[in-house]
């Protein structure tokens, strides 16, 4: 008997990830005054992405602590962590106190990302590119939000006086307690029987394969696109004002794109959605360098749609394994995407220093082609790698 979409826990959970990635999207936008207030180079700037990510290191052993009690608590946790983190910011004197505020909002981040998608497998049953799609549109909208909040509060209170966001996420994780303390998966994992991780892992090394390859090809593209794309138009000579609007637009249209991509994928298949994204992604990216003045704000959206789209429809891929273990096979998952982000937000920075952010952009575009081969060596099947 299949069982029905619980829509409100699965809205419930998506609002967690709207409320924790609101302050993790507080970074980007901030990057060009952080840039200017100490005096550092963009590639020091974006290491500060690779720091807040070095927790995630630990993914796959929060995973298999996830597997065995009670997650929720992790993700009701999160908000008030990471919010004292990104809120701090501002006041930080030097850029290594900014290192540690980062570090500590990366393990926010993590306790709260590893359970929180088994969470919505859990609630969505047998739509789970559906409780995806509402998952990552509560990011999404996030990182739409995160950039307006933070500039808001700096035109009203100075960077300095960022600190006065912090009770919002401390709220928000007392009335997550009340709403998300209900839901419980462990139990689920306990009536199986017991395989070891290393044995799931050795049976997934050739999907992880083909999920690495994917992300590794991307990764210099979205991260140029985001983390930097504040930095690359006031280079450009734009104010910061718009380049954090211009970086709003982009996510809002990615949260479209989020929210379709993985309903999408439920009826289309996994493998065509990821291959219509991996074609148009650097198409796309090419007409956003070669374009200049009022046409940006269009392709901005179009890029928003497919950049974003292959988020909810590669994470219901990982979620279609049947396993005891899925906090740990996502906590790989996350492992394996922190990795290659973090390479190439360190590279995209590195050659934005030496050749420039313009002939870096054009570089990311053309790596992004190299995602396609992975692509093609998806199962061709509904629910595939299941």
């Amino acid at each position: 008997m299949k069982k029905k979409f619980e829509f409100k826990n699965v809205i419930t959970v998506s609002m967690a990830h709207l409320i924790h990635d609101t302050y993790s999207a507080f970074l980007a936008p901030i990057l060009p005054l952080l840039i200017s207030k100490f005096g550092i180079t963009v590639l020091m700037a974006g290491l500060l992405d690779i720091v807040r990510k070095i927790p995630a290191l630990a993914n796959p052993f929060i995973g298999l602590m996830a597997d065995r009690m009670s997650v929720r608590y992790f993700v009701i946790l999160a908000p008030a962590v990471t919010s004292v983190a990104m809120s701090l910011l501002g006041i930080a004197p030097s850029y290594i106190f900014i290192v540690i505020l980062v570090f500590m909002a990366g393990i926010g981040s993590t306790i709260f990302h590893v359970p929180a998608p088994v969470m919505i497998k859990h609630v969505s049953h047998n739509q789970i590119g559906k409780g995806m799609s509402y998952y990552m549109l509560g990011g999404e909208l996030a990182r739409t939000l995160g950039p307006l909040i933070i500039l808001g509060a700096i035109s009203l209170w100075g960077l300095e006086g960022t600190y006065r966001l912090i009770p919002l996420g401390i709220i928000a994780s007392i009335i997550l307690y009340f709403r998300l303390r209900k839901i419980e998966i462990s139990q689920d994992f306990k009536k199986k029987k017991e395989i070891s991780a290393r044995k799931t892992f050795n049976n997934l090394i050739p999907f992880f394969i083909t999920i690495a390859g994917i992300m590794f090809f991307r990764a210099a593209m979205k991260s140029a696109l985001t983390i930097y794309l504040p930095t690359y138009l006031t280079a450009k000579g734009s104010s910061i004002w718009v380049a954090g609007i211009s970086l709003s637009i982009l996510q809002f249209a990615g949260a479209g794109g989020t929210f379709l991509a993985g309903i999408i994928s439920d009826k289309i298949g996994r493998k065509n959605s990821l291959l219509i994204i991996s074609i148009a992604n650097p198409i796309l990216m090419f007409l956003f360098i070669y374009l200049h003045g009022i046409w940006t704000i269009p392709v901005l959206v179009v890029t928003g749609l497919f950049l974003f789209g292959s988020g909810p429809v590669i994470l219901a891929l990982v979620h279609d394994l049947d396993s005891e273990h899925m906090s740990f096979i996502n906590g790989v998952y996350m492992t394996i995407n922190f990795i290659f982000s973090s390479v190439m937000v360190l590279g995209v920075g590195y050659f934005a220093d030496t050749i420039g952010l313009d002939f870096t952009y054009k570089i990311c575009a053309w790596l992004a082609l190299g995602s396609i081969p992975f692509v093609l060596t998806i199962k061709n099947k509904k629910g595939d790698f299941k």
